[in-house]
């Protein structure tokens, strides 16, 4: 079996450099307080929506991240510009409407972030950030089930935007067109989650857990296991095969 083997050299020339650049052409050394996992909250006309960030240092002085949007996957952020407790980044549009860019501006309030985002369509909103609770490992004493849905209504739900096609008949939710997600009134701490489902031919759907890491449900039958196919955690974390019929 051939192995390759890669070299790192590093050549000085003569007449130049590694220091670093002068100090007028560099921004001042990021607050560490802005490194981390921040749960987002956008003030929108339609109410508050909610968002991720992850931001982190990347070897000698980078820093980048990753983001989950109102919509879509998490999206990796190649290059956050932070200077001192103010960062700004910008990332192409995945499922919002617009063709622009997605673009945040952020800085140290406190304990937490607060800013701008302009989405690809040229709205602006504010937001607001507290850090994402670490995840410890527990062994939670749980309690009775809780069944979410009523046999024919929508109690215990809400609709996240103007334009609902959510419909309960008989114990079973669906959504006959798209149409803006559902949201539980009730919030939940640590939580098993059982679903049972079915979906047409060639669809797309998912659940949102805490309303900012979904799981997948889309007719990936037969493809390989993707962190954006069937029952993966959309941008995070691939299936290690796919389970459906």
């Amino acid at each position: 079996m051939l192995r390759h083997l890669f070299l790192l050299l590093t050549v000085i020339l003569p007449g130049t450099s590694n220091t670093n650049p002068p100090a007028s052409l560099r921004t001042a050394e990021p607050d560490a307080r802005m490194l981390g996992r921040w749960d987002i909250t956008i003030a929108t006309p339609d109410g508050a929506k909610p968002s991720w960030l992850e931001v982190e240092r990347s070897g000698r002085d980078a820093v980048v991240g990753r983001f989950v949007g109102v919509v879509g996957s998490a999206r990796p952020v190649s290059k956050i510009v932070a200077d001192a407790d103010s960062l700004t980044f910008s990332i192409p549009h995945q499922w919002e409407a617009g063709d622009g860019d997605l673009s945040v501006r952020g800085k140290v309030q406190g304990k937490g972030l607060t800013g701008s985002m302009t989405f690809p369509d040229g709205k602006t909103y504010t937001w607001t950030a507290v850090r994402a609770p670490r995840l410890y490992h527990s062994t939670p004493q749980w309690g009775a089930p809780v069944k979410l849905l009523h046999a024919n209504d929508l109690g215990g739900w809400h609709a996240s935007g103007p334009t609902n096609q959510w419909k309960v008949v008989n114990g079973v939710l669906s959504s006959p067109r798209s149409g803006t997600n559902l949201v539980t009134d009730r919030t939940f701490g640590d939580f098993k989650l059982h679903v049972e489902f079915r979906y047409p031919k060639e669809s797309n759907s998912g659940v949102y857990l805490r309303g900012r890491h979904e799981v997948q449900i889309q007719d990936d039958y037969g493809n390989e296991p993707a962190n954006d196919r069937f029952s993966g955690i959309y941008g995070f974390i691939s299936p290690i095969v796919i389970a459906a019929r």
